[in-house]
């Protein structure tokens, strides 16, 4: 066997199951196929391993669920991919094979089952990998902020529940006025390298993890800068975040075999550990710019949306939202959520009314690290946060966002019930970074790391 091309990538893991993507190579006129074995940490023998049958038309990619894992467990786990010399094997058959697995341990822990233990998650977007013609550009840049992620990720007490990407993970217009690409099997190829490189990959495949696309995945300020010839580059763009990005989230439900069902409905999904939910909005690809209904989140995405914050028992109830949701930026703000204001007034009016409480917003998207905290002139109950980290790697053509990009100094909404007010609870972090939240009984601690992973600055977000 052979290790994997791309990958492996833990994605969406719970107290009982994992999703793994893992990527092999094309053989002319034969069978690929590719496995992963696993066992508990400590146990001498492994199980007899899952195999799944890798086909061109997923670019040889695939993703295997592993089931009937205990809770709170540690486990490590092997993977590869291999041609086999007969033509009729099966994903059956081949589990009977004497194969030689590649040497390299990963490890993987589910999910906790107990309600109100700490934990602790890593926030990141924006990582800026410049390729030229299909090479990437000084790749340690791109990748140097991931090996001190992986650091912090050993040490971490408690362990990482997941690492969230809010998008940008590709910029598949870095070279937008020159050459940009359009074509699938370009956009393929800057997938594979930008989740090969070394330090990401190896943070991957020991961490679950959760993405979600922004404009670059696509084009810069999509879908606003849509031309009449942009559909083929849509179609292209897309079709490879489904493989490389939602294929392991659990916007995929499973069949009753337990594996990935498709197609693929929404982009947009919801996960738990614990007491603490997540929301994790598409604010990108179900856009409405016309005037008389103008919308960031498509109706039912809306409606699941504030159902969830209604109903829902979660003690904590992150919003992820790639552009951000607030504080509004004095100028290029009409990308984000700053010009669907009916909509946003919607959804603080939802949380305000119900009396909804630890509702964080999660934000990436404006090379700017920062937390503010919303209040109402009214109702001393409410407050919503806002968490926002951006960029794990910046472009030197891309400025670096500072408190005054941001409107502060008046009122976010004003309504007949009241005003809606907002204030940074932070410094502006000017420079590559990621968040490190550590979710706990009484609060949130959010931690921003530089690149060398070195402490920035820390914000205690109190929960009720």
């Amino acid at each position: 066997m052979l290790k994997p091309t791309v990958g492996p990538i833990i994605g969406h893991t719970t107290t009982d199951h994992a999703r793994i993507f893992l990527r092999g190579e094309w053989k002319k006129d034969t069978l690929v196929f590719a496995g992963i074995r696993y066992r508990k940490s400590g146990d001498e023998h492994w199980n007899k391993g899952v195999f799944t049958q890798l086909e061109a038309s997923r670019d040889m990619s695939d993703v295997i669920v592993l089931h009937d894992l205990a809770a709170d467990t540690e486990y490590e786990y092997q993977a590869g991919w291999f041609s086999p010399m007969s033509p009729v094997h099966t994903t059956d058959t081949v589990q009977e094979l004497p194969l030689q697995w590649p040497r390299d341990l990963y490890p993987l822990r589910t999910q906790s089952s107990k309600p109100q233990i700490s934990r602790a998650y890593i926030v990141g977007s924006c990582r800026y990998l410049r390729m030229t013609a299909g090479v990437p550009s000084a790749p340690h840049l791109g990748d140097r902020i991931f090996a001190s992620i992986s650091n912090l990720a050993q040490h971490a007490e408690p362990p990482l529940s997941a690492l969230l990407m809010t998008g940008d993970q590709v910029y598949v217009d870095d070279l937008n006025f020159i050459a940009p690409d359009r074509e699938y099997k370009e956009i393929l190829a800057k997938y594979r390298t930008a989740f090969s490189q070394p330090n990401i990959s190896k943070l991957m495949s020991g961490t679950p993890t959760y993405m979600i696309l922004d404009d670059h995945e696509i084009e810069d300020n999509w879908p606003a800068n849509k031309s009449k010839v942009d559909n083929h580059l849509y179609k292209n763009a897309i079709a490879a975040y489904e493989l490389y990005q939602a294929s392991h989230s659990p916007a995929h439900s499973l069949n009753s075999l337990g594996q990935i069902s498709h197609p693929l409905k929404q982009y947009w999904y919801q996960f738990s550990n614990g007491d603490i939910e997540w929301f994790v909005t598409d604010s990108r690809t179900r856009r409405n710019l016309s005037a008389n209904d103008r919308r960031i989140l498509d109706n039912e995405q809306e409606q699941a949306l504030c159902k969830w914050l209604i109903n829902s028992p979660a003690r904590v109830k992150f919003v992820v939202t790639s552009v951000m949701f607030y504080p509004d930026r004095q100028r290029l703000g009409d990308d984000a959520w700053k010009a669907f204001p009916e909509q946003r007034l919607r959804l603080l009016e939802t949380i305000r009314t119900n009396g909804i409480k630890n509702v964080i917003f999660i934000s990436g998207d404006v090379h700017g690290s920062l937390t503010s905290r919303l209040s109402h002139s009214e109702n001393p109950d409410f407050e919503v946060h806002t968490i926002v980290s951006s960029p794990l790697c910046n472009s030197k053509l891309l400025p670096y966002a500072k408190a005054s990009t941001f409107i502060l100094d008046q009122p976010l909404a004003r309504t007949a019930a009241g005003d809606y007010r907002h204030e940074l609870t932070s410094e502006v972090v000017s420079q590559d970074n990621f968040a490190h939240l550590v979710v706990d009984a009484q609060q949130i601690q959010v931690r921003y790391h530089d690149r060398d992973g070195s402490l920035l600055q820390s914000i205690s977000i109190a929960l009720h």
